[in-house]
């Protein structure tokens, strides 16, 4: 068969199209597929938090590898803040990226993990929002200082938290739920390294199971917190720290300063020495911090993830060594209490860049889920700093009034709850540079409730203006109508809960002489029948009252036989009633051998259904339990639980009764001044004498411990031989420090901007303080009566407002004018003459 030249051409043109085309098309098939399903995932995100990590002490200086991969390969911002310097504040602002004064909780123990935080603020954290959205969330670490491990927070799928607060050794984990004990051992044990392992492992399997599922893991470390156990191949760096001698180091004492820092004065030389050791034992522990953040990235080039992950490294707050005098903690307003170290790496982040812009831990909530690609819920004080790591776009030359990025400059840093007021006059009487009197009378005034002419219901003071123009405030007189009445009574024949309403009838109403006189003549001259003139019931009477331990009961007498009353049963014995007698008869315990028991017995305290506590304080149990070591660890299992229930038990008794506290209705005024007057002095006296009472137990208790650390109204913590576990060891002997004080609460405004570097305070004895850190970068001078007493009144109402805002558009402040570019957003800008204008939005 003949092929002529034209056919076998084309077949083997055809052949060549083929190839080519085959060749050609699958390679884009694939590389189609590849990014489809590359633009469907998520960008994984991992969150660092370091526990009490400082920036003015250099501890990032000797963190190499985290510098390396943090500062070199993402974006550093220098000025980081945390808005509330202690641990479980900041923490609880980090998950909801609120402000205190919107998550209420105050202090490391105030509402810390609460039922209240776990019913209201809990749920609305950043892990819930992701968790829901599907992501897969893990926490492994600290969680916050009063966790106690009986339950998951909502939002995380893997949880490894510890229970309480920070340790390195001999300390317990919520393992998912179930508790797990670990020991002394480096190897498997070390609190670093633990959580490093788990959290790797769980990235590891979670990409291998679930590949197109984006990942959120929380890695809290316990490091550089106390006690400072460092991992043994590091116990014998950094011989000669002294990154803590800043200028501010023993700089004491300051007069001019808050209580606290005028209480305290310069260190001894053990104390400077103390400083020396813990500076070098913190670092010690960062360095395994520092080799766990390397482990995190090999992992994650390992598995390919490394360019679609968000990793940012930061801590809860700072911490002072030896500054202003203060051996060692945190709580102060200060730079070194606030600056946190704070580093981001992901997708379109410029290796290298420095952000200049403030950024608090209020931050990290809104930035997680804009990361995510979620919505920020409105309620969320923080804003996302997405748009802050944006590279500059280049400008057109054209252009002349190029916009500037807005962004605050201006937060608010707030510490501690309100205090008692002082039983005496005396406590804070050096506390004396307040704003005047007539400028606080004033901005009480505004208040709507002090406006009315004393028309509002309970309305107590009013403000009157006085001849020369100034506000006054008067107490309101005479505006309340006061119906007489009796004592209200109660019925033995039971109790019953009336609806909040004040019951004033005029039942009991005794008219006066004069009515009566005057009843008396209208009867006389309108009536033909002779009256008897009396006005009071001749009718038998049907009841009496009676007064019985101070309270006032209705007796009927109508009754033929009434009940007898039968009194409730105070004593440890048990009361029963006679079928035959109907007399009272107390049960006796009867004892192991069949008999009655003494006196002792029956007043004994059965504490289990195994033991009692004798009247000679003396505790007996059955004898099986010293015969059968099984029965024993049993039984000694069993009180354990019940501690712990009681413990959670009288936890949440104690919120529900400061919530009763807190709404506690109204009480009905009739008539009672006297009386109620009379109460409220005999609760103050009660409460004054029960405080008093608890004082001394305390001072006995100290005195029986041998501990002459304490002093009222300080944190104060005693130092021995006894107190690190693990080398460098402390053989210098036992020594007493005091770290703050229960009136360190207050209220400041920090605003960093071109021009400007200043930190106002306001704290609750009424003092101020006032630094400029452009001439002052260590604040050792308070200049507050430097400035002018207009300037300070603006910074006062700039302050309240912060104190109450809520939602990221009333607490980030905005002055007139930015939104035209003259500076990056921010706030009230004293020196310049420009006035307040609220809030953004």
């Amino acid at each position: 068969m003949k092929v002529s030249p034209l056919t076998l051409f084309l077949v083997v043109l055809s052949n060549e199209l083929i190839d080519v085309l085959s060749s050609s098309l699958k390679p884009q098939r694939f590389k189609g597929r590849v990014q489809r399903d590359r633009r469907n995932i998520r960008p994984n995100i991992i969150l660092i938090i370091t526990d009490d990590q400082d920036v003015e002490l250099g501890s990032l200086q000797v963190m190499n590898k985290t510098r390396r991969l943090m500062e070199q390969g993402g974006a550093h911002f220098t000025n980081a803040f945390v808005t509330t310097p202690m641990c479980c504040p900041s923490r609880s602002s980090m998950l909801t990226g609120k402000y205190v004064h919107n998550h209420n909780t105050y202090t490391n123990n105030e509402n810390c993990s609460s039922p209240s935080w776990q019913a209201m603020h809990e749920p609305r954290t950043f892990a819930v929002y992701l968790n829901n959205t599907g992501y897969r969330t893990a926490f492994f670490g600290k969680y916050l200082n009063e966790y106690n491990g009986s339950y998951i927070p909502p939002g995380w799928r893997e949880w490894v938290g510890l229970i309480k607060n920070s340790r390195f050794y001999n300390y317990t984990l919520s393992r998912n739920g179930f508790k797990e004990k670990h020991g002394f051992d480096y190897s498997k044990d070390y609190f670093t390294d633990v959580i490093t392992n788990d959290s790797i492992n769980y990235f590891r399997i979670s990409k291998k199971i679930y590949p197109h599922r984006p990942v959120l893991m929380v890695i809290s470390h316990a490091a550089p917190h106390g006690p400072e156990d460092s991992a043994p191949q590091f116990s014998e760096l950094f011989p000669n720290a002294s990154q803590h001698i800043t200028p501010s180091y023993n700089y004491a004492p300051n007069m001019d300063k808050h209580w606290i820092m005028q209480f305290t004065g310069a260190m001894r030389p053990i104390h400077m020495e103390f400083t020396n050791i813990l500076q070098r034992k913190r670092l010690q522990t960062l360095m395994s911090v520092d080799d766990s953040v390397d482990r995190i990235f090999q992992m994650l080039a390992e598995t390919g993830e490394l360019d679609n992950t968000y990793v940012i490294y930061t801590a809860d707050h700072g911490y002072h060594i030896g500054q202003f005098g203060l051996v060692k903690g945190k709580s102060m307003p200060y730079d070194f209490d606030l600056r946190v170290p704070f580093f981001v790496r992901g997708p379109n982040v410029e290796p290298g860049s420095i952000i200049p812009q403030l950024v608090l831990n209020i931050d990290l909530a809104p930035t997680i889920l804009d990361i995510a690609g979620l919505d920020i819920p409105a309620d969320m004080d923080g804003k996302s700093i997405l748009k802050l790591l944006e590279p500059e776009k280049p400008g057109n030359r054209f252009r002349s009034n190029k916009r500037a990025r807005i962004w605050r400059d201006t937060f608010l840093i707030e510490r501690g709850k309100l205090l008692r007021k002082k039983e005496d006059g005396t406590g804070d009487a050096q506390q004396t540079n307040y704003l005047p009197k007539y400028e606080r009378v004033k901005e009480v005034c505004q208040q709507a409730k002090y406006q009315t002419a004393c028309e509002q219901p309970g309305q107590k003071w009013q403000c009157v203006e006085d001849s020369a123009g100034r506000l006054r405030l008067h107490k309101c007189k005479g505006t309340t109508k006061v119906h007489a009445g009796s004592k209200k009574s109660k019925s033995l024949r039971g109790q019953a809960y009336a609806s909040n309403h004040c019951d004033c009838s005029s039942n009991s109403y005794r008219m006066r002489q004069s009515e009566r006189r005057n009843q008396r003549q209208f009867l006389n001259i309108h009536t033909t029948h002779k009256f008897k003139h009396r006005f009071l019931r001749t009718r038998p009477i049907r009841s009496v009252s009676v007064e019985l331990e101070g309270e006032i009961y209705d007796i009927d007498l109508e009754i033929a036989d009434p009940e007898p009353l039968i009194p409730q049963n105070i004593t440890m014995g048990s009361y029963q009633e006679d079928a035959a007698t109907g007399e009272a008869v107390e049960s006796v315990m009867i004892g192991e051998d069949g008999s009655k028991a003494g006196e002792s017995v029956l007043d004994s305290v059965k504490v289990t259904h195994k033991c009692y506590i004798l009247a000679n304080e003396t505790v007996h149990c059955e004898k099986e339990l010293y015969q059968s070591a099984r029965a024993w660890k049993d039984h000694k299992s069993y009180i354990d639980k019940e501690i712990e229930a009681l413990q959670d038990k009288i936890k949440n008794l104690r919120e529900v009764r400061g919530h009763l506290k807190r709404k506690k209705p109204e009480e009905c005024d009739c008539n009672r001044k006297r009386e109620v007057a009379q109460e409220v002095d005999n609760k103050l006296q009660l409460f004054k004498e029960n405080r008093r009472k608890k004082k001394d137990r305390k001072i006995k208790k100290r005195m029986r411990k041998g501990d002459s650390c304490s002093l009222p109204g300080l944190t104060c913590f005693t130092h021995n031989n006894e107190h690190w576990q693990t080398p460098p060891y402390w053989n210098l002997g036992s020594f007493c420090a005091c770290t703050s004080s229960n009136n360190n609460t207050y209220w400041c405004l920090r605003t960093i901007n071109e021009t400007h570097n200043i930190l106002f305070c306001e704290f609750a004895t009424g003092f101020l303080e006032y630094f400029d850190m452009n001439s002052d970068p260590y604040q050792l001078t308070n200049t507050i009566h430097m400035v002018d007493r207009e300037v300070l009144n603006q910074l006062h109402i700039q302050l309240m407002e912060l104190r109450s805002c809520q939602g990221h558009k009333q607490c980030t402040p905005r002055t007139k004018g930015a939104e035209t570019g003259n500076k990056d957003g921010g706030s009230f800008d004293q020196h310049r003459g420009q006035l307040w204008d609220g809030w953004e939005g």
